[in-house]
């Protein structure tokens, strides 16, 4: 439960760092309301799963989902470049991720 906690966890951070381009400079009320809601959900579900998981491991895989899920949806969503390079460091990522929840 903890782990399926801290994958959502990483999915608002997802949720934030993409509702950033759309507030444009926190000009937009809704999106920036929804920004903020996906903040504090984010982190709240990261200060539980972190009551039970070691701190390191929990906070590079938020981040790491956080960072993957968020050029992936840059990619989608916003037109960002999907290069070979680009595309082979977001796996390096996520290998890293799942060797940090293996060995936890």
């Amino acid at each position: 439960m903890t782990w399926l906690l801290l994958v959502l966890a990483g999915l608002f951070e997802c949720g934030w760092a993409i509702g950033l381009k759309y507030t444009d400079g926190f000009t937009r009320p809704i999106p920036t309301a929804l920004t903020a809601v996906s903040m504090v959900i984010s982190v709240l579900l990261l200060g539980i799963a972190v009551k039970t998981l070691p701190i390191g491991t929990a906070y590079a895989v938020w981040t790491g989902i956080g960072s993957v899920g968020t050029v992936l949806l840059g990619i989608w969503l916003l037109g960002d470049a999907a290069t070979a390079p680009r595309l082979l460091c977001i796996s390096m990522i996520v290998a890293g991720i799942a060797g940090l929840k293996a060995t936890a």
